[in-house]
């Protein structure tokens, strides 16, 4: 790692540190939320609702797959962290290279399988009739590509585990640009339509894969990602897994969980899901800032926890968590008094705008919080506490999502599903809470051995 880049994770000021690291990822996150806004305001200028309604239906699909690499970047990122912290930097490329080469090999054996299922899984996450053909045509060609996606996925991350969140968030930024750029042309230039949105997508996250193999093809990394540093060796894999195994498991819930909302708006009609794919995501553009900030946050607390700096990393998570906490309550403020003016820029369609608007204030009520208890899951990774990572990722979605998507909307209608995701935020917070004054006490006892 660049000494500059040690240096900062080591010994710099905690906060020009963490904006450092996570404006960066902020800035690249944002540029990826604003790609799904943008993309599906495109799309819904094709013939509004049945279009939105088959993207609503691909993306849990998407996000399954893409959890692959998500998986194999972080779980090999908090070990990296804490290896460079400690200076073991031969055995973090070995574990950047069994990661890589596990999530490329991985990732298209499940993208085989997906394209083969492909109509039993969308119709499986909420798919109607009449939007099925659109889910196939859109879900064949995203799913088809997918495979740069999890490389890019699994690249970004052990980018940030050496500090270099900066390459990282340019590759984010470069590939979503190209997407927002080529989606006009590929539509409509081209007359491409919904299968033109998908070629978009597919052909940015090409470009963006082949600038982060640059980073390293040209030795700029500390990382030696090569076939010959990969070690089959179970110590390796049980360290990625500790971590990757509940990130994945977050991504199966979350995808899980966004199918299982398009199937409790299936009774609804199209217009529906139209609905609850727009509030999706509205409320992941306000997510994937909180997503960068962890990123920022994550190398910085894993490096000073390898390095034994306890002090930093409850400075730098007592600040973040002071940030994630403001920025979420002007958020919900503006949803609050602006949801039907956000709406109108995706649908025209009064029934979709009345039903999202609806939603999107129902969702911002737990955006106030949400960042932190997302901080909360991101520190435990960093400290390599795989089982409380595993059992918030099961709280928030598998053991209270779901559940309420299933017994809400029997008492309330369409309402039910609204309010659903706030109610088990809102739950997931206390059990965050509860673990955190856990693991306080842990800290405490590592501190006061190394004075």
């Amino acid at each position: 790692m660049p000494s500059d880049k040690i240096e900062l994770l080591r010994s710099g000021d905690v906060r020009p540190s963490l904006i450092s690291l996570s404006v960066p990822a902020i800035s690249a996150m944002l540029v990826g939320a604003l790609y799904n806004v943008i993309d599906t305001m495109f799309i819904g200028l094709l013939d509004d609702t049945p279009s939105i309604g088959a993207a609503t239906i691909v993306f849990p699909l998407f996000m399954l797959i893409s959890a692959i690499g998500l998986a194999f970047g972080m779980g090999a990122a908090s070990p990296i962290s804490r290896y460079l912290g400690s200076g073991e930097q031969k055995r973090a490329s070995e574990t950047a290279s069994t990661a890589f080469f596990a999530t490329l090999a991985t990732g298209v054996g499940f993208t085989a399988i997906c394209l083969i299922f492909i109509d039993t899984i969308l119709l499986g996450f909420g798919a109607t009739p009449e939007i099925l053909d659109r889910s196939h045509l859109y879900g064949s060609i995203i799913i088809g590509g997918c495979i740069f996606r999890i490389i890019n996925m699994c690249l970004n991350n052990l980018l940030r585990a050496e500090g270099a969140s900066r390459y990282s968030g340019i590759a984010m930024i470069i590939g979503t640009g190209g997407n927002i750029i080529l989606d006009p042309i590929y539509m409509y230039v081209f007359g491409w339509g919904l299968a033109g949105a998908a070629l978009a997508t597919i052909t940015a996250q090409l470009i963006s894969t082949i600038f982060l193999l640059t980073y390293y093809l040209r030795g700029r990394s500390v990382l030696m990602l090569s076939v010959k540093h990969i070690r089959l060796r179970w110590e390796i894999f049980r360290e990625i897994l500790k971590i990757g195994i509940p990130t994945f498991i977050r991504q199966i819930l979350a995808s899980t969980a966004l199918g299982m909302m398009n199937i409790a708006a299936k009774p609804f009609g199209n217009a529906a899901i139209a609905a609850v794919g727009i509030d999706m995501r509205m409320i992941l553009l306000v997510m994937f800032v909180f997503f960068g900030l962890g990123q920022g946050f994550q190398p910085f607390a894993g490096y000073n926890y390898g390095a034994q700096n306890i002090q930093r990393v409850r400075s730098s998570f007592a600040l973040a968590s002071r940030w994630s906490i403001g920025f979420g309550t002007i958020l919900m403020f503006c949803f609050l008094l602006a949801a039907d003016s956000i709406v109108l820029a995706f649908s025209r369609d009064p029934q979709v705008v009345r039903i999202a608007a609806y939603g999107l204030r129902a969702a911002s009520l737990s955006l106030w919080f949400v960042g932190f208890q997302n901080l909360g899951s991101v520190l435990f990774q960093a400290l390599g506490k795989g089982w409380e990572s595993i059992f918030l990722a099961l709280a928030r979605q598998g053991l209270l999502y779901i559940p309420l998507l299933f017994i809400l909307p029997r008492w309330f209608g369409i309402i039910g599903i609204m309010i659903s995701q706030p109610i088990a935020d809102l739950l997931t917070t206390l059990v965050t809470l509860v673990l955190l004054y856990r693991q306080q006490k842990a800290l405490d006892l590592i501190a006061s051995g190394t004075h």
